[in-house]
């Protein structure tokens, strides 16, 4: 008050007239009273500002130009690389401490969240989640709903695939029960659950979030959501064998995520437009997809997103019979890569094509992408057998089993096992043979099981 009555150029009388006396005034600007809220009407009025800035300091431009900051840091993750929009983000959320505005620390907890998860960084990313959470902890769900799809999406990452369905189905459950039917929030959380039901092999539960958030879409108006939606249906549509309308589905949400320059996203669009043609057996098409996309992960320094695309471009060259080119492709890939582990140590930096990052960098773990880190032991163990080394083969195999054993990723598991199996059958080991194909049965005896039992309720259908 002190500060903005000086700029003025007016005295305390002038100030506190006609309501109040320059004592009065002295007695306010001294801190040693606090003013009543007509005093406080009165006081903003003849300093032509704000009750609330004149109360906490804060001008409504400081909250107005943070938001266009923060608005500024999406779009340049969006378009530009992980790093720089943290950077942004990081001095956002300094700023909106400083000015105590919890709705725009929770924004930008959640962008440093997301630029996390870019980096593959996912230990990070949960964290800034849940700080977000926690800061909207009193606000509707809803609210909180995006905060939630980001937690579940770093353990999906990790391949905690039961806890990352527990995440999502606990709020779907909680939004549909207490009548909280809001269509982003539910589309949001329907479109993440599509891809941890199809690593664990609940294709129908998949199947059934498709068709909700189908039925969702027509009532969202954000079009990066809808764009989402597309790119999570074509998943289950892939699955059913209906490879041509899942490539249509993500020709649409390619032409959405052109349209609002989001760079990373269109690249998953490359990615899974290369696995439908590799589905349907158009594997020149499917190589081209995928190095696109690897591309434009790679120049974004997004690092466990490139290393998991390499992964399954690996897959289609061996299949082109590019065996040598896939191999030295997979290598560098795996933390720990059984027979080869020196070596790929040696070259570890190869398959990252990212900046340097606090946690491990360019390599798959158990804890840091655990399925593509069993397929690209699936991959090099067929490699090894098809050049006659068993023994690494086996090795690789093994691994694989390993890692997709502890993230529940029934459908990969049960053919994994079966690879093994036949591999332990030629070599005469039928006893263990036989229990391989025991393990990927009883997988698959019930695919898909969630930590919840049956699948969350859907919305009511609107009238």
């Amino acid at each position: 008050m002190l500060r903005l009555r000086t700029e003025r150029g007016l005295t305390q009388r002038q100030l506190a007239e006609p309501a109040y006396t320059a004592a009065y005034v002295s007695t306010l600007e001294a801190g040693r009273v606090r003013p009543s809220d007509a005093a406080l009407r009165h006081l903003a009025e003849r300093l032509g500002t704000s009750p609330d800035e004149l109360a906490t300091g804060r001008s409504p431009r400081a909250a107005t130009e943070l938001r266009m900051g923060l608005t500024d840091a999406r779009r340049t993750l969006a378009t530009g690389a992980a790093r720089d929009a943290a950077d942004a983000f990081a001095a956002l959320l300094d700023r909106a401490r400083h000015l105590a505005l919890a709705a725009e620390q929770a924004t930008a907890l959640l962008g440093l969240g997301d630029c996390a998860l870019e980096s593959g960084e996912l230990a990070t990313a949960r964290q800034r989640f849940e700080e977000a959470e926690r800061l909207l902890a009193d606000e509707p769900l809803p609210r909180r709903v995006p905060a939630i799809r980001g937690r579940a999406t770093a353990h999906l990452l990790a391949g905690e695939l039961r806890y990352s369905c527990y995440l999502l189905e606990s709020a779907l459950d909680e939004l549909n029960a207490a009548g909280l039917h809001d269509p982003d929030a539910l589309l949001l959380l329907y479109t993440a659950a599509i891809a941890p039901y199809m690593d664990m092999g609940a294709h129908a539960r998949a199947a059934q979030a498709a068709e909700l958030a189908l039925a969702l879409a027509p009532r969202v108006a954000d079009p990066a959501l809808v764009a989402g939606m597309h790119r999570g249906v074509a998943r289950t549509l892939i699955a059913e064998g209906r490879t041509a309308e899942a490539d249509a589905s993500l020709a649409k949400a390619q032409e959405l995520y052109q349209q609002l320059h989001i760079h990373t996203e269109l690249a998953h669009c490359h990615w899974m437009r290369g696995y439908v043609h590799a589905q349907d057996g158009d594997l020149p098409r499917a190589e081209e997809e995928l190095r696109t996309a690897r591309s434009m992960l790679a120049s974004k320094r997004a690092a466990l997103f490139t290393v998991q695309v390499e992964v399954e471009l690996a897959d289609v060259l061996r299949r082109r019979g590019k065996t040598d080119e896939a191999r030295e492709l997979l290598r560098p890939l795996l933390a720990t890569p059984g027979p080869n582990r020196a070596e790929s140590a040696a070259a570890g930096q190869d398959g990252a094509a990212a900046g340097p990052a606090p946690e491990p960098a360019g390599g798959l773990t158990a804890e840091r992408g655990a399925v593509h880190a069993g397929g690209a032991h699936r991959l090099l163990g067929l490699i090894a057998e098809e050049r006659g080394d068993l023994e690494a083969a086996e090795e690789h195999y093994c691994a694989a089993l390993s890692l997709l054993e502890r993230s529940g990723a029934a459908g990969d598991l049960a053919d994994l096992c079966r690879l093994l199996g036949d591999l332990l059958r030629r070599t005469g080991r039928v006893e263990a043979a036989l229990d391989a194909y025991r393990t990927g049965l009883g997988h698959r005896a019930a695919p898909g099981t969630t930590t919840l039992g049956p699948a969350p309720a859907g919305p009511p259908t609107p009238h």
